[in-house]
């Protein structure tokens, strides 16, 4: 079965480099980041996951919880730990999940239920376990973002999803193409004038149905 936007992730129990978990728990009333590479010791992920380490201030500021996948083992995840901090210069302070029986990867539709890894494996064996996963408080999938082994992912964009995502929820808006924080939001359609103008104080209508405006502060 498909996990589709607005689904509640399943909740598994999970081996990681920190210990056993389950991801509710993890989840708890944060938001949260799961990210999934096929492989340890792959030269775009180990960046991947470098920028990820770097960006621990970005995270906190947001009230948010990061949390990696691989489908290797717990061991090789902290060995892994070593390469990523080294090329980074950060500390890879979050959990690596142990994937090596591919049941998360199978529950988040990452790959098909007849996957298994091979001897000898290669990280084409497990290609499609390159996305990003942000996952809400109320243990709901809010996006997913799927990327080829050779395109590293932009975390700068992650980020970007992550406070339109918040913005949205916080405040019953919406956001248009490129927002940033303190862009003009777009007010839903299912709020009339008169309470936009109750709401925003003010709104600029570009059509009958586009209206942007300012958040209050």
């Amino acid at each position: 079965m498909s996990l589709r936007i607005n689904d509640v992730i399943p909740n598994l129990e999970v081996e990681t480099d920190e210990g056993k978990i389950s991801l509710h728990d993890f989840v708890g009333d944060s938001w949260t980041i799961l990210f999934s590479h096929p492989k340890d010791f792959t030269p775009v992920c180990t960046t991947e996951f470098g920028a990820v380490a770097q960006l621990k201030s970005e995270w906190e500021k947001r009230g948010t919880k990061v949390i990696g996948i691989s489908v290797d083992s717990v061991e090789e995840h902290r060995n892994w730990k070593k390469d990523i901090e080294k090329v980074s210069g950060a500390k890879a302070e979050f959990p690596i999940i142990a994937d090596d029986d591919l049941a998360v990867s199978k529950a988040f539709d990452m790959l098909p239920t007849e996957a298994y890894l091979p001897d000898g494996r290669t990280p084409n064996h497990s290609a499609t376990v390159r996305s990003v996963f942000i996952i809400g408080p109320d243990k709901k999938l809010k996006l997913t973002m799927t990327y080829p082994m050779t395109v590293g992912r932009n975390f700068a964009e992650v980020l970007r999803a992550l406070d339109a995502l918040q913005t949205s929820s916080a405040n019953g808006v919406a956001t248009p193409a490129n927002w940033q924080v303190g862009d003009d939001i777009v007010i839903p359609a299912a709020i009339s004038d008169d309470d936009a103008n109750a709401k925003f104080g003010s709104f600029e209508a570009l059509t009958p149905y586009l209206r942007k405006a300012k958040l209050p502060n």
